[in-house]
């Protein structure tokens, strides 16, 4: 690789080291003030980069650009640069409702597939429940359960999900004592073009209802525990590449005259053998080779969120076994429903699938 010289470098030679250093270290400090617009601010016990950078509406990964940091965790003390124009307005705003002790805040608009959380505030907030009413009669585990909020901060959360293929409002309930806070969600549609695979015979035929009801099965049993949050920090790729081949959500005829379907996950193409990693700390709950999903592993990371790993050659983890933040988990193959070694990565909420990269770089989505 070829490398630039530096302007400091070359001038160097010519002025004499120190006094061209104060010089630019001065011109440094005047630029920013002037361009930046960024303002100091000093961790405080309890901050995380996702709180700070909730606070003043940017992701992680900028705020993490903006302070140089290869590193998500903070120390107390620490100087970060913050936006100096104040929070940046989302998009799309918030709705926010409020009963007697409880404040209650809903994205305005969702796509289907969106992952997203209800923030409740207020003295009442951990007393509430939540129940999604809308996902009563559609094809999900548990529709319409109740759900108990997750104390993050000064916040109470719960997770909920658009559903893929389903652009009707979404429909929930708080529940708070005797009151009660009924509100929808306006859900878009994905602009993605049908994509006809047409799968030759060999492959076609791992589609076979009675073979993938089988395989299903087994897989969704996974969907329904119910385990306290296992995570504490923000999720991350599980691959060490960027390049994607097909997108979530993709809509999808896998044989010629068959039905549309959607592609729950993210695939990520890469060499046979490369290392698998998992998103987040949990509990794998599956681990075994099926005839669509291939070498499929299945993480619990508890508040109803689980990650699936497809199609891998080799896998290095057991049921039971409690694993970490960015561990090797398996290797990338082609075992399954796969024409290439590719890793399909899913995200699901309480069994409904999600769009995985709305989790990457943040402790919460949306």
């Amino acid at each position: 690789m070829i490398q630039a010289s530096t302007p400091s470098a070359r001038t160097t030679a010519r002025i004499g080291r120190t006094p061209f250093i104060r010089l630019q270290q001065a011109s440094l400090v005047i630029l920013a003030l002037l361009t930046s617009g960024a303002g100091a601010y000093t961790v405080k016990a309890g901050d995380t980069l996702y709180s700070l950078a909730r606070s003043q509406g940017i992701t992680v990964a900028e705020l993490m650009r903006l302070n140089g940091l290869s590193s998500t965790v903070l120390e107390v003390g620490q100087a970060l640069k913050l936006p100096g124009e104040g929070p940046v307005q989302p998009p799309v705003a918030a709705q926010t409702e409020q009963l007697v002790g409880l404040t209650v805040a809903s994205p305005a608009t969702l796509r289907m597939g969106d992952a997203f959380v209800l923030r409740l505030g207020g003295p009442r907030a951990a007393q509430a429940t939540v129940r999604f009413l809308s996902e009563v009669g559609e094809k999900v585990q548990l529709p319409g359960e109740a759900l108990q909020p997750v104390a993050f901060g000064n916040e109470f959360l719960v997770l909920g999900r658009a559903v893929l293929g389903k652009i009707t409002p979404l429909v929930y309930e708080v529940r708070v004592g005797a009151e009660r806070l009924q509100r929808t969600v306006e859900i878009t549609p994905r602009s993605q073009p049908l994509q006809r695979l047409n799968l030759p015979a060999a492959l076609s035929s791992k589609l076979e209802p009675a073979a993938r009801q089988a395989e299903d099965a087994v897989v969704e049993q996974t969907y329904l525990r119910r385990t306290p949050q296992a995570w504490s920090k923000p999720f991350q790729a599980a691959l060490n590449v960027r390049a994607q081949s097909t997108a979530f959500g993709q809509p999808r005829i896998y044989v010629a005259g068959g039905p549309v379907q959607y592609h729950y996950g993210i695939d990520y193409p890469a060499p046979a053998g490369t290392a698998v990693t998992a998103v987040n700390d949990g509990t794998v709950v599956l681990a075994q080779l099926f005839p669509v999903r291939g070498g499929l592993v299945v993480i619990d990371h508890g508040a109803g969120v689980s990650s699936l790993y497809f199609h891998q050659r080799k896998m290095l983890v057991g049921v039971g076994e409690r694993v970490q933040r960015g561990q090797k988990i398996g290797e990338v193959g082609s075992t399954g429903l796969s024409t290439g070694p590719h890793l399909h990565l899913e995200l699901r909420v309480r069994g409904t699938a999600t769009d995985p990269a709305s989790w990457i770089n943040r402790l919460w989505p949306q």
